[in-house]
């Protein structure tokens, strides 16, 4: 795990060439994200200033990846407007181009168009397997014979592509993004849209919009073949992209995933209140990774805490591992499979729940 106060260290011994501070001192690191083996920022300088600073943060990259256990670091360096100029342009999905740029607002949004219900799958915690989640669910609810999407929200760490073996920008017609089929499955992930190893440091705004972006640009259905659901697959916290997607998109309902441990239950806990106070039903808790390992049983006694249905554990298990790392959802690997069963169960309550 990455250490956060060493990478602020290792980035203070980096001098700004105007103050002779180093960078954090310099006020020069913003949007700072640590993550457990990963980590970058956003450098911001004056109009004209980029040639200066270059070198710096190269200088910045290589402090970084200095650290032990660093595997991924990435710095952006962006430059303000120069006065009496229109600010910079907002951040493009279109399968041209990823413009790391600062973006406007998120402007108001509905329902994606022809999309009859929307599920947001979330956590308050990382690594809860919240992701592995959401797509064996997608695949769950599609084998009921449900036209199914999935969204992946996660525009700092994507996983989709991965997940259902996805590759290659969508098409682009129309003004409109054409999701991926996977499986039976629409998906569409900002994974698509930039490098495999690429890192979004991207500020809360820009992020929003991606999500935004991502929501009402792509083709999930027609007027004549609606999308029955789309399932949002949110990133862990309860931070921008979160509150963008509650605020604009109406949501039918929020699955929360946690291990049965207290540090993820606590977490699970915020998530729970975040969907509450903007009057977002909560349809359940799911238990993933019970056992022998992280506990069993205490997502169960949380959700009878919180008055919310629990769904089902699922118990730690490498198959999950390794039909993610394939491509193929473990419902789909070993359809007759213990997995497929009680996955099979939590779509059938979803379903219920939604009206489908």
């Amino acid at each position: 795990m990455i250490d956060r106060p060493a990478v602020l260290a290792a980035l203070d011994a980096v001098i700004d060439p105007k103050s002779g501070q180093g960078l954090v001192a310099a006020g020069l690191v913003q949007g700072l994200t640590v993550a457990e083996d990963r980590a970058g920022f956003v450098m911001e300088v004056a109009a004209g200033e980029t040639a200066l600073y270059a070198p710096v943060r190269d200088a910045a990259e290589a402090a970084l990846k200095a650290l032990a256990g660093m595997t991924r670091v990435a710095v952006v360096l962006t430059a303000e407007s120069a006065p009496g100029k229109k600010p910079a342009r907002t951040a493009s999905l279109s399968p041209e181009a990823v413009d790391q740029t600062r973006p406007r607002a998120p402007v108001a949004t509905d329902r994606p168009a022809h999309v009859r219900r929307v599920l947001a799958i979330a956590s308050g915690k990382g690594g809860v397997g919240k992701s592995t989640v959401s797509v064996n669910l997608a695949a769950a609810l599609a084998a009921r014979g449900l036209s199914v999407g999935v969204l992946d929200a996660d525009v700092y760490g994507p996983s989709l592509p991965t997940m259902l073996g996805m590759s290659g920008k969508p098409e682009y017609s129309d003004g409109k993004m054409h999701p991926h089929i996977a499986h039976g499955l629409k998906a569409m992930s900002v994974g698509l849209l930039t490098k495999a190893d690429d890192a979004m440091i991207w500020r809360g705004p820009m992020a929003s919009q991606a999500l935004t972006q991502m929501l009402t640009q792509t083709a999930w259905g027609t007027e004549e073949a609606p999308l029955d659901i789309l399932v949002v697959d949110l990133p862990p916290g309860t931070g921008d992209v979160q509150l963008t997607l509650v605020q604009k998109t109406p949501l039918d309902g929020a699955v929360i995933v946690s291990t049965p441990q207290e540090v993820a239950l606590a977490d699970a806990r915020r998530a729970f209140r975040l969907f509450d106070k903007v009057g977002v039903p909560t349809l359940g808790l799911i238990e993933n990774m019970s056992g022998p390992v992280f506990g069993e049983g205490g997502a169960k006694a949380e959700a009878e805490r919180l008055s919310i249905a629990f769904l089902g554990t699922l118990p730690l298990d490498a198959a999950f591992r390794e039909a993610g790392d394939a491509g193929l959802p473990t419902v789909l690997n070993a359809p007759d499979g213990d997995l497929a069963a009680r996955f099979a169960g939590i779509a059938e309550a979803v379903a219920k729940k939604l009206g489908l």
